[in-house]
Protein backbone atom coordinates (compact mmCIF):
# COMPACT_ATOMS: atom_id res chain seq x y z
CA UNK A 1 0.00 0.00 0.00
CA UNK A 2 3.05 2.19 0.91
CA UNK A 3 4.65 2.14 -2.43
CA UNK A 4 1.34 2.13 -4.09
CA UNK A 5 0.65 5.56 -2.51
CA UNK A 6 4.40 6.84 -3.21
CA UNK A 7 3.95 5.57 -7.21
CA UNK A 8 0.42 7.70 -7.32
CA UNK A 9 2.72 10.91 -5.81
CA UNK A 10 5.50 10.61 -8.04
CA UNK A 11 2.97 10.03 -11.04
CA UNK A 12 0.50 13.02 -10.27
CA UNK A 13 3.37 15.04 -9.55
CA UNK A 14 4.74 13.94 -13.05
CA UNK A 15 1.30 14.95 -14.84
CA UNK A 16 1.30 18.51 -12.52
CA UNK A 17 4.75 19.32 -14.26
CA UNK A 18 4.30 17.97 -17.86
CA UNK A 19 0.71 20.35 -17.86
CA UNK A 20 1.67 23.56 -15.96
CA UNK A 21 2.80 25.68 -18.78
CA UNK A 22 5.38 27.83 -18.71
CA UNK A 23 5.90 31.68 -19.36
CA UNK A 24 7.78 32.82 -22.61
CA UNK A 25 10.61 35.27 -22.01
CA UNK A 26 8.30 37.85 -23.44
CA UNK A 27 5.74 37.39 -20.97
CA UNK A 28 8.13 37.22 -18.38
CA UNK A 29 9.82 40.38 -18.70
CA UNK A 30 6.66 41.88 -19.20
CA UNK A 31 5.40 39.92 -16.01
CA UNK A 32 8.58 41.18 -13.94
CA UNK A 33 8.37 45.06 -15.39
CA UNK A 34 4.63 44.55 -14.06
CA UNK A 35 6.26 43.36 -10.70
CA UNK A 36 8.99 46.15 -10.64
CA UNK A 37 5.92 48.41 -11.02
CA UNK A 38 3.13 46.84 -8.41
CA UNK A 39 5.96 46.10 -5.68
CA UNK A 40 6.09 49.58 -5.23
CA UNK A 41 2.79 49.24 -3.42
CA UNK A 42 3.67 47.68 -0.48
CA UNK A 43 5.80 50.86 0.60
CA UNK A 44 3.02 53.38 -0.18
CA UNK A 45 2.26 55.45 3.24
CA UNK A 46 -1.59 54.90 2.57
CA UNK A 47 -1.41 51.03 1.94
CA UNK A 48 0.92 50.50 4.99
CA UNK A 49 -1.45 52.52 7.27
CA UNK A 50 -3.93 50.58 5.75
CA UNK A 51 -2.84 47.42 6.68
CA UNK A 52 -1.97 48.17 9.77
CA UNK A 53 -5.36 49.90 10.93
CA UNK A 54 -7.02 46.72 9.57
CA UNK A 55 -4.45 44.06 11.63
CA UNK A 56 -5.03 46.08 14.59
CA UNK A 57 -9.15 46.03 13.98
CA UNK A 58 -9.86 43.35 12.68
CA UNK A 59 -14.25 42.83 11.29
CA UNK A 60 -15.45 41.21 14.48
CA UNK A 61 -16.82 38.18 12.15
CA UNK A 62 -13.25 37.21 11.01
CA UNK A 63 -12.47 35.81 14.35
CA UNK A 64 -14.57 32.74 13.86
CA UNK A 65 -13.75 33.05 9.94
CA UNK A 66 -12.95 29.26 8.74
CA UNK A 67 -12.90 28.24 4.52
CA UNK A 68 -15.78 26.20 4.90
CA UNK A 69 -17.27 29.49 5.90
CA UNK A 70 -15.98 32.10 3.27
CA UNK A 71 -16.71 29.48 1.06
CA UNK A 72 -20.38 29.12 1.69
CA UNK A 73 -20.77 33.12 1.46
CA UNK A 74 -22.39 34.63 -0.98
CA UNK A 75 -20.54 37.89 -3.06
CA UNK A 76 -23.56 40.05 -1.68
CA UNK A 77 -22.94 39.17 2.01
CA UNK A 78 -21.83 41.91 4.50
CA UNK A 79 -18.51 40.29 5.03
CA UNK A 80 -17.59 40.39 1.54
CA UNK A 81 -18.83 43.67 0.76
CA UNK A 82 -16.91 44.70 4.25
CA UNK A 83 -13.50 43.55 2.40
CA UNK A 84 -14.34 44.95 -1.46
CA UNK A 85 -15.72 48.31 -0.62
CA UNK A 86 -13.02 49.17 2.54
CA UNK A 87 -10.60 52.24 1.99
CA UNK A 88 -7.91 49.49 1.13
CA UNK A 89 -10.06 47.92 -1.40
CA UNK A 90 -10.84 51.90 -2.71
CA UNK A 91 -7.13 52.64 -2.74
CA UNK A 92 -6.47 49.08 -4.68
CA UNK A 93 -9.45 49.60 -7.44
CA UNK A 94 -8.03 53.23 -8.08
CA UNK A 95 -4.76 51.43 -9.19
CA UNK A 96 -6.09 48.93 -11.16
CA UNK A 97 -4.78 48.31 -14.53
CA UNK A 98 -6.97 46.40 -17.94
CA UNK A 99 -4.51 43.56 -17.24
CA UNK A 100 -5.29 42.72 -13.74
CA UNK A 101 -7.72 40.02 -13.24
CA UNK A 102 -7.47 40.36 -9.04
CA UNK A 103 -6.04 41.83 -6.26
CA UNK A 104 -6.32 41.20 -2.51
CA UNK A 105 -4.23 41.79 -0.05
CA UNK A 106 -3.57 39.41 3.45
CA UNK A 107 -2.48 40.17 6.82
CA UNK A 108 0.51 38.99 8.29
CA UNK A 109 -1.30 35.84 8.90
CA UNK A 110 -2.68 35.61 5.73
CA UNK A 111 -6.28 36.66 5.93
CA UNK A 112 -7.95 38.88 3.63
CA UNK A 113 -7.80 42.18 4.56
CA UNK A 114 -9.26 43.71 1.31
CA UNK A 115 -9.64 42.75 -2.65
CA UNK A 116 -11.40 43.78 -5.86
CA UNK A 117 -13.76 40.72 -5.64
CA UNK A 118 -14.17 37.49 -3.52
CA UNK A 119 -11.02 34.99 -3.27
CA UNK A 120 -11.11 31.59 -3.53
CA UNK A 121 -8.96 31.41 -0.26
CA UNK A 122 -9.83 33.08 2.90
CA UNK A 123 -6.06 32.54 4.24
CA UNK A 124 -3.45 31.94 2.09
CA UNK A 125 -1.06 30.91 4.90
CA UNK A 126 1.27 28.20 3.99
CA UNK A 127 0.77 28.70 0.24
CA UNK A 128 4.45 30.68 -1.26
CA UNK A 129 1.86 33.55 -3.01
CA UNK A 130 1.67 34.45 0.38
CA UNK A 131 4.69 32.70 2.18
CA UNK A 132 7.29 33.82 0.28
CA UNK A 133 6.52 37.57 0.33
CA UNK A 134 6.03 37.40 4.13
CA UNK A 135 9.93 36.79 4.17
CA UNK A 136 10.58 40.14 1.97
CA UNK A 137 10.98 38.74 -1.26
CA UNK A 138 8.48 39.04 -4.28
CA UNK A 139 6.96 35.93 -5.96
CA UNK A 140 6.00 34.82 -9.45
CA UNK A 141 3.29 31.83 -9.99
CA UNK A 142 2.63 29.37 -12.74
CA UNK A 143 0.12 30.32 -15.47
CA UNK A 144 -3.06 29.37 -14.68
CA UNK A 145 -7.20 29.13 -15.14
CA UNK A 146 -7.85 31.58 -11.66
CA UNK A 147 -10.52 29.70 -10.00
CA UNK A 148 -11.84 32.80 -9.00
CA UNK A 149 -11.99 34.48 -12.09
CA UNK A 150 -12.02 31.75 -14.91
CA UNK A 151 -9.00 34.07 -16.47
CA UNK A 152 -5.94 32.82 -17.79
CA UNK A 153 -3.23 34.57 -15.91
CA UNK A 154 -0.49 34.47 -13.99
CA UNK A 155 -0.31 35.62 -10.03
CA UNK A 156 2.71 37.68 -8.57
CA UNK A 157 3.31 38.77 -5.10
CA UNK A 158 5.10 41.38 -2.92
CA UNK A 159 5.30 42.30 0.80
CA UNK A 160 3.38 45.22 2.27
CA UNK A 161 6.52 46.66 4.33
CA UNK A 162 6.55 48.88 6.85
CA UNK A 163 10.01 50.60 7.87
CA UNK A 164 11.54 47.61 6.33
CA UNK A 165 9.21 45.13 8.42
CA UNK A 166 7.26 42.93 6.66
CA UNK A 167 3.61 43.18 7.41
CA UNK A 168 1.86 41.49 4.78
CA UNK A 169 1.51 40.47 1.38
CA UNK A 170 -0.35 41.93 -1.80
CA UNK A 171 -1.30 38.97 -5.07
CA UNK A 172 -2.27 40.50 -8.34
CA UNK A 173 -3.71 38.60 -11.09
CA UNK A 174 -2.00 39.50 -14.57
CA UNK A 175 -4.42 38.36 -17.48
CA UNK A 176 -1.69 36.86 -20.20
CA UNK A 177 -4.01 37.71 -22.83
CA UNK A 178 -3.79 41.43 -22.10
CA UNK A 179 -0.20 41.61 -21.31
Amino acid sequence: MKNVLLISLVLYGLAATLGAEDLTSDQKAKVDAKLAQYAAWGTDPAVVKLVKAAEATPPAWAADMTQDKWTALSVLSPEIKDMTKNDLAVWLRAKKEDLVTEIFVSSNTGIKIAFLAKTTSWNHKGKPKHDVPMTGKTWVGAIEADASTGLKQVQVSFPVLDGGKVIGSIVVGLSLTKL
